[in-house]
């Protein structure tokens, strides 16, 4: 087998409103979508991670730098073509963009051997540790309102993810110490002091800024502190980690085992946050899961894109054991977007695919399929209809 092209879609459409996290507002939602043909008619999806323009540029990756580097290929030696990738990119592209442009690909390999031996991902990268996984819902971004009226919004927003029976949530903040406990007060007073409930600042803040924060998370029994500081200040990180009670997560924005490798030695996190389609694909994901399993940190993967991401991740938590291992083990959840209705989820699949239906039936709970490869596959037609040709 041998790969004929790879082509890449960048999705758009315009949202109702401005929605927002601690470093911008964005009007339109993106998804970019990597497709990886081959001459034994074998095709494979992946995704990159990185919306707006980033997506843009990252098209450019794939199919002008990357595509030529493993034209001819057999699509099966995966680790072959993500070192022969990595090594020839490495004076230029150690981390950021090219690194996400390559988890797409790599991401579409693993479906193109899935569908080539009809075997469901989970089963390829170690087989089912779980039969079904908790899912915890993601809302609450920021919009250029006052604080007084976000509050309002916030409550009624998280009453609603709660009552579609997630097992947590998660909300943004981003608009100051002060405001930002706030709005978290207001979400703790609306769900009540036993439901989980995570906190994502998007590296908002210095580090005395987070201290602050994190004493303030530490009386609302918040369950994570996600990115607090910037993925560079390894220092900042470990001084949180000492200094507040509330676990500290993060790992979204670092790219590679190496970059992995570095966030654990400098003991920065309590819980990993590894993103699939930006840290390097699935061939990447798995070296990064296993750094953390040795250092009994609990994985707890960032999810954020269209079906195909939400896809994949539910079958790298199928097959994921429960970390670190002990009488109460940690057991990791779905990350998944509970903003309006994002059409790149619901819409995108040929098959039946929805989380929230799974959630709603199953009490917080979704389940993978058996389906070949990663499960789904794109409509061509809707990919024709929202696809950016730019």
């Amino acid at each position: 087998m041998k790969i004929t092209s790879i082509k890449s879609h960048v999705l758009r459409y315009e949202l109702e409103k401005e929605l927002g996290y601690s470093q911008q507002y964005y009007k339109h939602r993106t998804a970019h979508l990597v497709e990886v043909r081959t001459d034994e008619g074998i095709t494979g999806w992946g995704e990159c991670f990185g919306p707006g323009n980033i997506a843009l540029a990252n098209k450019f990756i794939v199919e002008n730098v990357i595509q030529p580097l493993v034209l001819g290929e057999d699509p099966l030696n995966k680790e072959h073509i993500w070192q022969k990738v990595y090594n020839l990119l490495r004076d230029s592209g150690q981390k950021g963009m090219p690194i996400q442009a390559l988890s797409g690909v790599d991401i579409a390999l693993w479906d193109i051997l899935g569908r080539k031996n009809n075997t469901p991902l989970y089963q390829l990268v170690g087989g089912k540790c779980n039969s079904e996984i908790p899912v915890y819902g993601y809302g609450m971004m920021l919009q250029k309102k006052p604080v007084d009226e976000l509050i309002s919004l916030f409550k009624e927003e998280s009453e609603q993810i709660k009552s579609k029976k997630f097992k947590a949530m998660k909300m943004k903040v981003g608009f100051g110490p002060t405001e930002d406990l706030k709005l978290v007060q207001s979400v703790r007073d609306s769900v009540g002091k036993d439901f989980k409930l995570m906190v994502d600042a998007n590296h908002a803040y210095n580090l005395k800024d987070a201290l602050y924060v994190g004493k303030g998370l530490d009386e609302l029994d918040v369950y994570w502190f996600e990115e607090p500081v910037a993925p560079e200040d390894y220092e900042g990180y470990n001084q949180l980690r000492q200094k507040i009670k509330t676990s500290i997560a993060g790992g979204e924005a670092e790219f590679t085992k190496y970059g992995w490798n570095k966030l654990i030695k400098n003991k920065c996190i309590d819980i990993a946050q590894p993103e699939v389609c930006g840290l390097g694909g699935i061939t990447e994901y798995l070296k990064v899961a296993a750094l953390a399993q040795a250092n009994f940190i609990p994985v707890v993967n960032h999810v954020w894109g269209s079906a195909v991401s939400i896809a994949v991740n539910l079958h790298l938590l199928t097959a994921q054991p429960d970390m670190p291992g002990g009488l109460f083990p940690s057991k990791s959840m779905l990350e998944f977007d509970t903003t309006k209705k994002n059409i790149f989820i619901t819409d995108l699949p040929k098959e039946n695919f929805s989380i929230l239906d799974q959630v709603k039936n199953n009490n917080g709970f979704a389940s993978v399929t058996d389906n070949a490869g990663i499960g789904i596959t794109p409509n061509e037609d809707f990919i024709k209809e929202f696809e950016v040709n730019e």
